[in-house]
């Protein structure tokens, strides 16, 4: 039985399906050519056919390449990666992650920026979520 749920990403998996988000669409080579200390090229391919059999990419064949494609919405899988993230680091707390990001950001955020936080807040606390 399969899931319909994708998988969760390695970092390197998570690095190109930023790259492929960003650039909406991109062949193995753009995608190696976008990365930081990239792998080979044959990596590269090796990961990308992985993540479409995980459900997170599809592809299209443009003459002797292949070009790929996110299958899953953007955010979906930001819902998804930040789960996973709520999961690993903070014992599933919104409460932990929001305050190791105020804690680490607040000298940064703007008094718009707290204020437009502020009114999220809110709308949760109305909504009853």
């Amino acid at each position: 039985m399969t899931s319909h749920r994708p998988k969760e990403l390695s970092r390197r998996e998570r690095e190109m399906m930023d790259i492929i988000y960003e650039l909406g669409r991109a062949t193995a080579a753009e995608v190696r050519d976008a990365m930081q200390d990239p792998p080979s090229y044959s990596a590269v391919r090796a990961t990308l056919r992985v993540l479409e059999e995980k459900g997170h990419l599809r592809h299209r064949q443009d003459g002797p390449r292949y070009i790929y494609l996110p299958k899953v919405p953007r955010e979906r899988a930001r819902r998804s990666a930040m789960r996973h993230l709520l999961r690993t680091f903070f014992d599933g707390s919104a409460h932990g992650a929001m305050a190791a990001l105020l804690d680490l950001e607040a000298s940064k955020l703007s008094r718009d920026e707290l204020d437009r936080l502020a009114d999220l807040i809110d709308d949760v606390r109305k909504e009853g979520r």
